[in-house]
């Protein structure tokens, strides 16, 4: 087993075994220099950012979106996403390494501290497009009240596409709050795909799209 391999484990382990939002905090800052190549570069197999930014495309009407990448990390999403011209992409992290990576892909407009297990400090409306990628998993960010912030935060008739791993997506309550929110008018459910997350490690998520009522 290779040192890649087993840093790759050893972090991944930690993020979905963390207990708290300053454990997350602490290992995500401490994985941040090598976070892209223990899951991208090296190991070629952390296709969910491709899958996300190919969804939000696909999904959306918009010819020039604004976008949020909440919980961009290292900015992997926000490089897929930019490989389309017509988008201008924000970030939101709780982590400051994995900003400053992120920064330095000069992909992202603007870049934000952010926890998204409070209240996003941005104005209603804002953004044609919200991705979320590798952030409702264990140990992370729950689904309240982060769904309805996203939802809050996007235009009327725009897009979320967040990725929700297989194994939480009911027993963490994602599915049920999905539900209300479709079932209180607030969005609806444009699918929840079942695909991989990580391509050969029976990693796999529900890639939900959700669109916001006019």
């Amino acid at each position: 087993m290779t040192t890649q391999v087993i840093s790759e484990n050893f972090h991944l382990a930690g993020a979905r075994n963390a207990l708290s939002k300053e454990s997350c905090m602490k290992l995500y800052d401490e994985w941040a220099s090598s976070y892209n190549n223990d899951l991208a570069d090296a190991s070629q197999n952390y296709i969910a950012p491709i899958l996300t930014a190919q969804a939000a495309v696909a999904a959306s009407t918009h010819t020039k979106a604004t976008v949020l990448d909440a919980g961009c990390g290292t900015g992997l999403v926000g490089e897929a996403l930019a490989k389309s011209n017509s988008m201008t992409i924000d970030g939101a992290d709780l982590s400051p390494a994995m900003l400053k990576i992120a920064q330095d892909t000069g992909v992202y407009r603007s870049l934000m501290l952010c926890d998204l297990t409070q209240p996003i400090a941005k104005d209603d409306e804002t953004y044609d497009i919200i991705t979320c990628c590798g952030t409702f998993t264990r140990g992370h960010v729950g689904p309240d009240p982060a769904l309805r912030e996203f939802v809050r935060l996007t235009k009327n008739g725009g897009i979320i596409v967040a990725t929700i791993l297989e194994e939480i997506w009911v027993s963490g309550g994602y599915k049920a709050e999905v539900e209300k929110i479709q079932a209180e008018g607030l969005a609806k459910v444009v699918s929840t795909d079942l695909k991989d997350y990580r391509k050969g490690a029976g990693d796999k998520a529900t890639f939900l799209v959700l669109e916001k009522s006019a």
